[in-house]
């Protein structure tokens, strides 16, 4: 499994607007220039983003970007199923090709085992909220495993 360059922009902005001053929206030009993300990719992460109900957006002089739902209420999940992001580890474990069906699924000895990963995985991101990853960070502890 690997996340895509997609995926860790789209986490590393959510991170940004909840640290930024949340009375007031934040342009893409300023989160792209702290984060480094190029504004035109940050657009569409963005808008998947807006589409997904996790940010709002507020148009004409002094608009921007905003969170739509507590950091607490928002996992590392959502985010990525909202940018598309997805999360397997072999071709019989992903969501992205429904017809896939592998040939060998039924006498596959390992089978259960990456579907079991998966699934462990795709818990672990659902229960990591953007607030849990703001306050382990204050605290300087690692994230739970």
């Amino acid at each position: 499994m690997r996340v895509t360059t997609k995926g860790r922009y789209a986490v590393r902005a959510v991170l940004k607007l909840t640290t930024s001053d949340q009375a007031k929206p934040v342009s893409i030009r300023q989160l792209a220039d702290a984060e480094e993300i190029s504004p035109e990719f940050l657009e569409q992460i963005f808008f998947r983003l807006r589409k997904a109900n996790i940010i709002k957006s507020t148009r004409g002089p002094g608009g921007g970007f905003m969170l739509n739902r507590d950091p607490a209420d928002i996992s590392v999940k959502d985010i990525f199923d909202a940018v598309g992001e997805e999360i397997s580890l072999s071709p019989c474990t992903t969501d992205e090709e429904p017809d896939f069906v592998c040939s060998r699924e039924s006498r596959c000895l390992a089978h259960s085992m990456w579907g079991n990963a998966a699934d462990f995985i795709k818990s672990y991101f659902a229960q990591i909220s953007i607030q849990k990853i703001l306050e382990d960070m204050k605290k300087g502890a690692p994230l739970p495993v």
